[in-house]
């Protein structure tokens, strides 16, 4: 068992976390279900299965040049890659317009790629990798929270249900002409009436509040909730 690890190994691990953080920042502002955590947690665990594939294996690269043994034990690796792919799909759903559990899918993902670690003989691989996974969970939250705070737009989701002579298509425009952004808008019919579902921002607090105020009142409403 070797536990020394490498700076090099270190930085692989370090690096893929970082290019995937950068890659979710973008993603998070704007405003989609993977962000910053989510792509962060997905580049550290392929980067450390594969630094499992290039340097986990290598106590037995000896032996197996010595003798007429022919086993590909990296198989092992790829067998788990598409295992924990199917349980971590267990995790994730889908609630209204919002997907859920991808961050808890993504560290399910890293956890097996910890295991695998220390079950080959990589225990420094292991650790670091919970380290980093840990940082990932834990102190990226300050600045996922910082980064919704710099883009300078308040967020909500309405429930609006359609008045019976109204038209979705111009109430939408109603809502935009109150200088908020439609960032999605979804209609559909339960119970003999037509619903809208929309996700909406704008630059403040006050200036979303007094946008949904003047549409909660327009003759196309009947019913309008906050989510």
């Amino acid at each position: 068992m070797e536990w020394s690890l490498g700076w090099d190994i270190v930085g692989r691990m370090a690096v893929a976390m970082a290019l995937g953080a950068l890659i979710g920042l973008e993603r998070e502002v704007r405003d989609h279900p993977a962000g910053l955590r989510t792509h962060a947690a997905v580049a550290l665990g392929a980067a450390v299965f594969g630094v499992i594939s290039t340097v986990g294996f290598s106590e037995i690269a000896a032996p197996r040049s010595e003798t007429n043994l022919q086993a590909d034990v990296t198989r092992v690796a790829s067998q788990v890659v598409v295992g924990i792919g199917f349980l971590g799909a267990g995790l994730i759903f889908r609630r209204g317009g919002a997907i859920r559990n991808l961050t808890t899918a993504a560290s399910l993902w890293v956890t097996a790629a910890v295991g695998l670690a220390s079950g080959v003989g990589d225990p420094g691989v292991a650790v670091v990798g919970t380290l980093l996974m840990v940082g990932i969970l834990a102190a990226l939250r300050g600045p996922q929270r910082w980064l919704l705070d710099r883009t300078g737009r308040a967020r909500g989701r309405l429930q609006i249900t359609v008045a019976e002579d109204g038209v979705p298509s111009d109430l939408r425009a109603a809502v935009e002409a109150e200088d908020v952004r439609v960032d999605r808008w979804r209609t559909e019919k339960h119970d003999g009436r037509v619903v809208v579902e929309a996700r909406v921002s704008a630059r403040t607090a006050a200036r979303l509040d007094e946008g949904i105020g003047a549409v909660a009142t327009a003759p196309a409403v009947h019913d309008l909730r906050l989510r």
